[in-house]
């Protein structure tokens, strides 16, 4: 059974929400639903109803903004590392938060993205996807594409990873305090500031950013430093073994033939 325009325009609202708990950036948010919704009429002949539309759709999300962030490679941490940094802190008897800080950090809605944005990619959507969205934990693995008890341990220990990054984040606001533009807003424009496609009143606030931040000069530097060397493999003096240039040439006489 094709899926039916209708109804991915049905679930845009919650597609949208997912975006914005992903991507905490108004337009990727808008670009990563526009991708989805294209993707998902693509393929809608895929979409047997073995599952909800809005689970099928958001796994094609999922996989999508997955995809870019593995493209972008915004973040140097280990997923699992900070998953098990933080797991070990919530082992610790001793370990506790400040409660009413927390809750009131929750409550302002920047706040509570600020803190969502910082969760690895797999535990954020599991807890948006289960806490904002409704889905249960088995619609949760099979957005992602794991085990059910996969998928519980995702929203458990990205509860707690939450929670944790709502616990530190008046630390951090006090480093960053003055500093223009968020973290993750001058994070996400770093490739765009690099191919110089940012604007130029964008360009000078991310630079004042730089200039300012505690913790974003060193990913900057880190990204640049990575994207030189990985361009620094592109050899012009490459030679192509004549195998391959001969099974490439058979594979464009077969094209040009059909």
């Amino acid at each position: 059974m094709p899926l039916d325009a209708d109804l991915v325009v049905a679930e845009l609202p919650g597609l949208l929400r997912y975006a914005m708990a992903l991507t905490r950036d108004p337009d990727r948010a808008a670009d990563l639903v526009q991708d989805t919704v294209a993707r998902a009429l693509e393929r809608s002949d895929q979409y047997r109803g073995e599952s909800a539309p809005a689970t099928w759709l958001h796994r094609v999300m999922y996989h999508l903004f997955v995809d870019d962030v593995r493209r972008r490679a915004a973040d140097p941490v280990e997923d699992e590392m900070l998953a098990g940094a933080v797991e070990a802190a919530w082992r610790d008897d001793a370990y506790t938060v400040d409660a009413e800080a927390v809750l009131l950090r929750a409550e302002v809605r920047e706040e509570l993205y600020d803190a969502l944005v910082r969760l690895p990619v797999g535990y954020r959507s599991a807890v948006v996807l289960h806490d904002v969205e409704g889905l249960t934990a088995g619609q949760v693995a099979e957005v992602a594409q794991v085990s059910l008890p996969a998928a519980k341990q995702r929203i458990r220990r990205g509860r707690a990873m939450l929670v944790s990054a709502l616990a530190g984040g008046v630390e951090r606001r006090e480093a960053t305090r003055g500093v223009p533009m968020r973290c993750w807003q001058a994070r996400s424009r770093i490739d765009d500031y690099l191919s110089g496609e940012l604007a130029e009143a964008d360009r000078t606030v991310l630079e004042q950013h730089l200039a300012a931040c505690p913790t974003c000069p060193a990913l900057y530097a880190s990204i640049v430093g990575v994207t030189e060397a990985l361009g620094s493999m592109r050899d012009p003096d490459t030679v192509v073994p004549p195998v391959l240039a001969a099974r490439v040439r058979a594979l464009t006489r077969g094209a040009d033939a059909t």
